[in-house]
């Protein structure tokens, strides 16, 4: 089971999930270094995940001061990286 830590960006999410390539291509484009936890190739981190957003929707994107969004659009990864000073 992956918990995020605390100084990093976590994204959990799964391949099959449009949103979830979307965000992913985003943070990679952007060079925004993160950790991706895959929950088809761990499904017990699908709970973890469930625990930070009170939801099963993905992905769920925790940043470095413990906030999080689910299925966000690439305006609000942006918003918030800004807010982050990461970009």
């Amino acid at each position: 089971m992956t918990t995020p830590a605390s100084n990093e960006i976590t994204m959990f999410g799964a391949e099959w999930c449009r949103d979830c390539r979307r965000t992913k291509a985003q943070l990679d484009g952007l060079g925004i270094a993160y950790t991706y936890v895959d929950l088809e190739a761990d499904p017990s981190a699908a709970q973890v995940a469930k625990d930070i957003s009170g939801r099963t929707n993905i992905p769920v994107v925790v940043y470095p001061d413990a906030t999080h969004h689910v299925e966000p659009s690439n305006a609000d990864v942006e918003a918030k990286l800004k807010e982050l000073s990461l970009i």
